[in-house]
């Protein structure tokens, strides 16, 4: 599996952690100028732009790690980009959800991290 297919894999994963926690989905891959937002989703009164982080484990680092300060602007700079042709009484939240899945045969482990930044 490559880096794209693996990250697919990953919001998949993630899509259906949030789905069974009463999540709607509204758009995956949402692409700009400025970057991409893997899930956009509702939860109730939050519309939530959330980055999906897919690792091994975390022996080197938490995925939530790799969501450092340019990743956030290209993801509000984007989040903006939508909202401004979409419109939604909703209150925007930027989440990170971290999924760890040693190999095929394992079962992942979801990290759902709301209001990361």
């Amino acid at each position: 599996m490559n880096t794209v297919e693996r990250g697919r894999f990953g919001e998949g994963i993630a899509l259906e952690f949030l789905k069974k926690k009463g999540y709607t989905a509204i758009t995956q891959n949402f692409r700009t100028r400025f970057g991409e937002i893997d899930l956009i989703v509702k939860d109730n009164e939050f519309l939530v732009f959330a980055e999906v982080k897919m690792r091994k484990d975390a022996s080197f680092a938490h995925a939530r790690e790799y969501v450092g300060y340019q990743k956030q602007r290209k993801i509000r700079a984007s989040a903006n980009l939508w909202l401004m042709s979409h419109q939604t009484h909703l209150q925007p939240r930027f989440d990170v959800i971290e999924v760890y899945k040693q190999n095929e045969a394992a079962e992942p482990e979801v990290i759902h991290i709301e209001n990361a930044f």
